[in-house]
């Protein structure tokens, strides 16, 4: 009995359905219309020339195997494409194109193929375990609990966690992490794998680097076993790769990332990428790879601010049952600003010191340790240091505090900066009110009486002083 076009794009469906999200499915499968079959073409109708572009680039693998399955080796796709004409009172006209799966287009050719195999061989436990039984190579401390949220990293953080709730099914897909040494990118990475792994835990997932990524690629070539190393890792649904700045001394092993890449995608399975840079500036790598990089959600990670440091090392003492004093855990997170993985270094080498030498804990030994953190353990206080930690604590334009303006915010900044000088500083009140314009003595007395008085009366500006004085007392140490 002679088949239908209805009944072999059916058959397509039911094959995709089991390889493609709902949602992806019903975007871009449900709206697709089975109009003529003759011999070995196939002819659907999509509703434009987006649609039928969007098809090409993102599903024109899986489209190309499920016909051949259904009509043979010889199987031929064509669109048929509504174009709107601009007059309403007439029915859109159609536009014929060929499907080119005989010839991709160009930066979307494999250079591996699709097939699957259910039963590759698992580079990292012995050959024959089942999928379930994949080790995510996670390590089960790197938690979102312990990843500390600041400016510095809330929309990665938050993006992680999104990716975490619902694998595959975001718009941060692939989501790429990017930042400096030591400021969280595995972390984060592997919390997203973490949390999969406890919201979703029939998932497989998978955290590797991309030096072991390269060296399984390597070894599998070796062995003869290059698909198999492919067809594993496209059975993975959460992939998290760490640095994938690495891969580009390895143009053999970006085009099977490319292939698994594109297959993970196709099938809605999320993907979760480490750099030390945002894809644009990285070098060395495909521009088809950077291409797909950009269609999720790049996430930098900047250098925590000293609120968010001093939470950190909150964090860690809470965790590992420490105890330390505020002001040495102050002078820790004042010091150590380059990145987090120094910021817990110190600690640790604070502690470890503090337990061989048998001492308390205090700021000498503190300095002490942090002598091989921090080029210098004192700093000379000037006006303009003070200055200018006050300017920036009120958002206060550095040179407006130096004129002659009568605007609350302005003289309020000032009289603090005088009072601060005169508490923190050498200089005499005539030095000091010469910096501000050539004011006399008369006035920073003035307004050092007036911010007592302030202080005595008003909580939040007594506040505001008081940790001002703490970020002149750190910046001293």
């Amino acid at each position: 009995m002679e088949r239908t076009c209805e009944q072999v794009w059916e058959k397509c469906l039911n094959i995709i359905r089991d390889i493609v999200e709902w949602q992806p499915y019903k975007t871009w499968f449900e709206p697709i219309k089975p109009v003529k079959l003759e011999t070995n073409v196939l002819t659907i109708q999509v509703p434009s020339q987006f649609f039928y572009e969007y098809l090409e680039e993102h599903y024109i693998g899986l489209l190309g195997k499920t016909i051949k399955r259904e009509l043979g080796k010889e199987a031929r796709l064509e669109y048929r494409i509504v174009v709107e004409n601009g007059n309403t009172t007439q029915r859109p006209v159609t536009v014929n194109m060929p499907m080119h799966f005989s010839k991709p287009a160009p930066g979307n050719e494999l250079d591996f193929p699709l097939v699957i195999n259910t039963n590759p061989v698992n580079p990292f436990v012995i050959p024959g375990l089942k999928r379930v039984q994949i080790d995510p190579q996670l390590n089960p401390n790197y938690t979102f609990d312990s990843y500390i949220e600041g400016d510095c990293n809330r929309v990665a953080r938050r993006a992680g966690k999104t990716v975490a709730e619902k694998p595959g099914s975001t718009s941060f897909n692939p989501l790429v992490i990017y930042g400096g040494v030591g400021l969280g990118k595995t972390h984060l990475g592997q919390a997203i794998g973490n949390a999969v792994k406890e919201q979703h835990p029939h998932k497989a997932v998978l955290y590797v680097s991309a030096e072991k990524f390269i060296n399984q690629f390597i070894d599998s070539g070796k062995r003869s076993e290059i698909n198999d190393f492919i067809h594993f890792y496209q059975l993975i649904d959460v992939l998290i790769i760490d640095d994938i700045q690495f891969f580009a001394r390895a143009e053999k092993t970006q085009e099977a990332f490319f292939a698994i890449f594109n297959h993970l995608h196709q099938s809605g399975k999320q993907l979760v990428l480490t750099s030390d840079k945002p894809p644009k500036d990285l070098e060395g790598l495909q521009e088809r790879l950077l291409s797909r990089f950009r269609w999720g959600l790049s996430a930098d990670l900047q250098i925590p601010d000293f609120e968010t440091r001093m939470e950190i090392l909150d964090t860690k003492m809470k965790a590992d049952g420490l105890e330390m004093p505020r002001e040495v855990v102050k002078y820790v997170a004042y010091n150590i600003q380059s990145n987090i993985r120094e910021l817990e270094g110190a600690l640790i080498s604070l502690l470890a010191q503090s337990s061989l030498n048998k001492k308390d804990i205090d700021l000498d030994l503190a300095r002490k340790v942090l002598k091989s953190f921090v080029k210098t353990s004192s700093k000379e206080i000037t006006i303009s240091s003070i200055q200018k930690m006050v300017c920036d604590y009120f958002s206060v334009p550095y040179d407006k505090v130096l004129q002659k303006t009568r605007k609350r915010e302005i003289v309020q900044a000032r009289q603090i900066t005088m009072f601060l000088a005169k508490q923190f500083t050498k200089n005499s009140l005539k030095t000091i009110g010469e910096h501000f314009g050539g004011r006399d003595h008369t006035t920073v007395i003035h307004s050092c009486q007036t911010v007592k008085d302030l202080m005595d009366t008003d909580n939040a500006f007594k506040e505001s002083v008081s940790e001002l004085q703490q970020k002149v007392q750190l910046a001293a140490m």
